[in-house]
């Protein structure tokens, strides 16, 4: 393929990649996975309130439900807040958008450059036509289109896991020290991100061994590369162990409830996640056919299938449980389309049947793209209004110091939609949650329980969508 033609061809691709991003953009935080982004951007809006502190990071939530301690900082240690740094920092500097949009615009960028180092990466070891095949995949699988434009990190993890892996395999094939120290900073920057990225590195031990042999065990570099690259996370782990309050348990990840290897395990993953809802189950056809292509690296890309595999099965609570986990799959499941999108629109016709392949590919594209579609749409969609409503209800009744009970059983989004600090699960008895500081308790969508309330706390607003209680004054 020429190579003006294909830069071309990448460059459309990559803006109406933008484009179909910008789908319900300006969404509040109430559609599919809400609880998950209102806890990133909390972060962020803390940031923003109260002065970007990046080794204390904290959030609205003042419960003990992620961890099981008392968090009355609302600390908040997961990954390292680099995301949040920018979300905070490009909101306060430029108020073109809020700050939801900002993150939703971090993550737009992060798909993007993702989708150029997916395109590099193939043409450097492929084709251009598998290339521009695997990019045109990522750039719109349904599934990868709505999580490229959510708030939350996992889509820059994958950004950087990617140029990590392009520009190691630039210094193992030119030896630039700029490539190596690029390589090292995209890794670490990766392993802060999402300490998953870990799983993903197996390209790299393999372009190490493809370079350098056996011999690679000895070479003083690769260690000095792993020491680089991991010692940012190291360093960041053991900092946060002084704060266990504001560590989310995460044990469950692994193994809890054991499904792993059971019936489930392989339904889930395997049936529902990636046939179902990545590739729309005709995907499956382009997908296969990555297998048969004829490659000098197939070792190279089946690197990705095993670390895919991997990640899969060591958290395999965490990926049961969320469809956001699989993010993380995606260039790897775009890569392999790349790979067969070739085989059939060219390698195809080596066994006399090169237009029944061109068939079959525009076939598998097309249902593909519809069911995948089908399958996400209602993603966007926010099916609580009435959260929304209450909270902007109370950011308007309650002064801004005042810390609320917002119960959605552990759920983040509503407490984050009042902008108020507070307990988003009734963790303990209402006397209690007074005693820690509780000033107000909204309830959503209330039931004729609720109601009771009223009984002993002030009603300051009531309507048919929630009641906001003030927990300071008696009912009269």
């Amino acid at each position: 393929m020429n190579k003006r033609i294909t830069l071309t061809l990448f460059l459309v691709i990559l803006v109406l990649s933008v484009a179909v991003r910008f789908y319900k953009f300006t969404n509040p935080i109430a559609d599919w996975h809400a609880w998950r982004q209102a806890d990133t951007s909390s972060v962020s809006r803390t940031f923003v309130e109260e002065g970007i502190d990046l080794l204390h990071p904290r959030y609205h939530d003042l419960s003990n439900v992620p961890s099981g301690k008392d968090n009355p900082q609302g600390y908040r240690f997961v990954e390292f807040p680099i995301y949040n740094f920018f979300q905070a920092i490009l909101y306060k500097s430029l108020r073109l958008f809020t700050l939801e949009e900002w993150g939703r615009l971090i993550t737009i960028f992060s798909s993007t450059v993702s989708a150029v180092f997916i395109f590099l990466i193939v043409q450097k070891r492929q084709s251009r036509l598998a290339a521009l095949i695997a990019s045109f995949f990522f750039c719109f699988l349904p599934f990868n289109v709505y999580f490229g434009r959510t708030i939350l990190p996992d889509p820059s993890m994958v950004a950087a896991s990617l140029g990590g892996i392009y520009f190691f395999d630039l210094w193992a094939s030119k030896k630039s020290i700029i490539y190596y120290l690029l390589s090292i900073i995209l890794v670490a920057l990766a392993l802060l991100l999402k300490p998953f990225a870990l799983f993903f590195f197996l390209p790299i031990i393999y372009i190490a061994y493809e370079g350098f042999g056996l011999s690679f065990l000895k070479n003083w570099r690769l260690y000095l590369f792993a020491g680089l690259s991991i010692t940012p996370l190291i360093l960041w782990r053991l900092w946060m162990m002084q704060y266990p309050e504001g560590i989310p348990f995460t044990g469950w990840l692994f193994n809890f409830p054991p499904i792993r290897f059971k019936g489930a395990f392989f339904y889930w993953l395997f049936a529902d996640r990636i046939a179902r809802l990545i590739l729309g189950f005709w995907g499956i056809v382009i997908f296969a056919f990555g297998f048969f292509v004829r490659s000098k690296n197939i070792l190279f890309f089946l690197s990705f299938v095993l670390s895919s595999l991997i990640y899969l099965t060591v958290i395999a609570s965490g990926n049961v449980r969320h469809d956001y986990y699989q993010i993380l799959i995606v260039p790897t499941v775009a890569i392999f389309m790349g790979l067969g999108g070739e085989f059939l629109l060219s390698q195809a016709k080596s066994f006399g049947k090169r237009n029944e392949g061109i068939i079959l590919f525009i076939t598998s594209l097309t249902f593909s793209m519809i069911f995948g579609w089908y399958f996400v749409r209602d993603f966007y969609n926010i099916n609580n209004p009435p959260l929304l409503r209450a909270g902007a209800a109370v950011d308007k009744l309650i002064p801004k110091d005042a810390k609320i009970v917002a119960n959605l059983e552990g759920d983040t989004t509503l407490l984050y939609a009042t902008k108020r600090k507070g307990w988003a699960s009734y963790q303990s008895s209402m006397e209690d949650l007074i005693k820690m500081g509780a000033d107000y308790m909204l309830i959503v969508n209330p039931k004729s329980f609720d109601y009771s309330y009223q009984k002993t706390y002030k009603v300051v607003e009531s309507k048919p969508e929630f009641i906001l209680f003030n927990l300071r004054e008696v009912s009269k």
